[in-house]
């Protein structure tokens, strides 16, 4: 089984006027079936290149996800708890869940977080790769200390009281380390993976990690293979390796998978979700057990997502 912590395909399909049913992305609802799929994120990502009105986008993307749903209602339903997780499967259907990547949609307003709270969001990825009112992205070298803004401080502190989770995904190392001590709950990281393994700003350092378990959270693993290695094919054997450096270092219960499907280019030997199993047989090839796998996979996950909500 799978909980997936990010992926893109809305955003494909909200901009290239698609259908999540069957495409030619990594994720469609065959892909997800074929990959034992129970739970999902699904990032409305808004670029704020590409967009005058983040919150109206937004809002827009959030619409065609449940079109979308609604259009998949015989292997899909969406859910915000982690009891709809297991009455979904129960049921032979994932639950979509929707989260937030870009922040700034919340346009410098703690009002329009309960708005998207309302509207079925759960985690928000408090920044990408701009700066925006809750803070500073890790893509630039002279934000990485710069820590949260006191906006981003008051969407900490109202995300613990909505039961939200807070994703650190993009966010500079300094704001990293304000979401770690001042956030009453575990935290994610969504899509990261091991800054000592592929030394650049989007993974996370040995003390990140120590700090990301101490706290009860959880970092998916990410297959893009900028983040694995830098090579030009996203390998399985680096997604293990990277696995395998987390658990050594920090034990097996913060390793998640974050794929980042739909929103990575480039080969990838994981094709898309229907080819998970190959994931599953490098890990058990490696030495870890079946209960490690699934935790790997899909437990610790929906430990923390329970955990939160």
């Amino acid at each position: 089984m799978l909980f997936d912590l990010h992926c893109d395909t809305i955003l494909r399909i909200y901009g290239d006027q698609t259908q999540f049913r069957k495409n030619d992305y990594h994720i469609d609802s065959e892909k997800m079936i074929k990959g034992d799929s129970i739970a999902q994120f699904f990032a409305m990502f808004v670029d704020l290149e590409k967009t005058k009105n983040p919150y109206d986008t937004c809002n827009e993307m959030i619409d065609c996800f449940e079109y979308e749903i609604r259009e998949n209602e015989h292997m899909i339903k969406a859910g915000t708890t982690s009891i709809d997780i297991e009455e979904n499967y129960r049921s032979d259907k994932v639950t979509g869940i929707i989260t937030i990547e870009e922040g700034a949609v919340l346009e410098g307003d703690i009002t329009n977080l309960n708005h998207f709270y309302d509207r079925g969001v759960r985690s928000i990825t408090l920044t990408w790769n701009y700066e925006n009112e809750i803070g500073y992205p890790n893509c630039k070298e002279t934000y990485m200390d710069k820590g949260l803004k006191p906006f981003g401080l008051e969407v900490i502190k109202k995300m613990n009281e909505l039961n939200m989770l807070i994703d650190v995904s993009h966010l500079s190392d300094g704001g990293f380390w304000d979401c770690i001590n001042h956030s009453v709950k575990p935290i994610i990281a969504s899509h990261s993976n091991a800054r000592t393994m592929q030394n650049v700003s989007r993974n996370l350092t040995d003390d990140m990690i120590l700090a990301l378990r101490d706290k009860g959270g959880v970092m998916g693993m990410n297959f893009c293979s900028f983040f694995l290695d830098g090579s030009e094919i996203s390998k399985v054997s680096s997604i293990v390796d990277h696995i395998r450096y987390i658990y050594d270092l920090a034990g097996i219960d913060v390793i998640a998978i974050g794929s980042d499907f739909d929103g990575i280019g480039g080969t990838l030997e994981i094709e898309d979700m229907s080819k998970i199993y190959l994931l599953t047989e490098a890990l058990l090839e490696d030495g870890f057990t079946e209960e490690e796998v699934d935790k790997i996979l899909y437990k610790n996950a929906l430990r923390v997502y329970s955990t939160v909500l």
